[in-house]
């Protein structure tokens, strides 16, 4: 079990990169060309259209951020919120496993809140900022 123990600061760079590279997925063309239509769309849904912003960053900005590890725990704050809310005024009529359903925001907001209490980790740019220190508690030697 130590040896899985010492595994923890890789778990903590794939769920970084998986969120990450995701995330910037779906913002990057709300970013880049579909503001306008995001705007809209987030207004249809009955919410304030500069949601809109807050929701396209989040993803986009949120992800990278979480990819490198440079405050990963506000940027996974950002994106939790983001896909409980996705969650709560998109998905859940769908159901959990319906078209559209829940399951995947779900799954995603989950890795999002686990980086919200874990951090970045060793192997991130937060890590090095701090100098070295990693957020991962590690195991005692005996």
């Amino acid at each position: 079990m130590r040896y899985l123990d010492r595994l923890q600061p890789l778990a903590l760079l794939v769920l970084r990169v998986v969120l990450g590279v995701v995330m910037v997925a779906h913002g990057y063309p709300k970013v880049f060309g579909g503001l306008a239509h995001h705007v809209q769309y987030v207004t249809s849904l009955g919410l304030p259209g500069w949601w809109a912003y807050l929701s396209a960053a989040a993803e986009f900005l949120g992800g990278l951020l979480v990819l490198a590890g440079l405050f990963a725990r506000a940027s996974a704050l950002a994106i939790c919120i983001d896909l409980g809310v996705a969650i709560w005024k998109v998905h859940w009529h769908n159901g959990l496993l319906g078209d559209k359903g829940y399951q995947f925001p779900l799954a995603l907001a989950a890795i999002a809140f686990a980086l919200i209490f874990f951090g970045a980790g060793p192997i991130a740019l937060d890590s090095i900022r701090r100098g070295g220190g990693g957020s991962v508690s590690k195991a005692p030697k005996k």
